[in-house]
C-alpha cells in the first residue's frame, strides 16, 4: 500500500525592507537631529523615491543629498 504524502512546509517569505520617510526631527531613542542632518535625511529620501525606491544606493543618495544641502547652506551664508 502507498504511503500518504505529508504536506510540504512553506518557507517563510523574506521580509521586504522598505525605507521610510524620516520623521519630523525626532530620531531614534528620542535624540533630535540637527537642522542640517534632518534636511539631508529628507533630501536623501527624495532621491531614493526618484530612483523608484530601489535599494542598494543609500550611501550615494546620502552623499548627493549632503552635497546639495550643504551647498545651499553655504550659498545662503554668502548672500546674506
Amino acid at each position: 500500500m502507498a504511503k500518504a504524502k505529508t504536506p510540504r512546509t512553506m518557507k517563510p517569505k523574506a521580509e521586504k525592507k522598505v525605507l521610510q520617510m524620516p520623521d519630523n526631527g525626532n530620531g531614534l531613542n528620542g535624540s533630535v537631529y540637527s537642522g542640517l542632518e534632518y534636511e539631508i535625511r529628507v533630501r536623501a529620501y527624495e532621491l531614493y523615491e526618484q530612483r523608484g525606491c530601489a535599494p542598494g544606493q543609500e550611501e550615494q543618495d546620502w552623499f548627493a543629498a549632503e552635497r546639495e544641502v550643504l551647498g545651499r547652506s553655504t550659498d545662503q551664508t554668502h548672500t546674506a
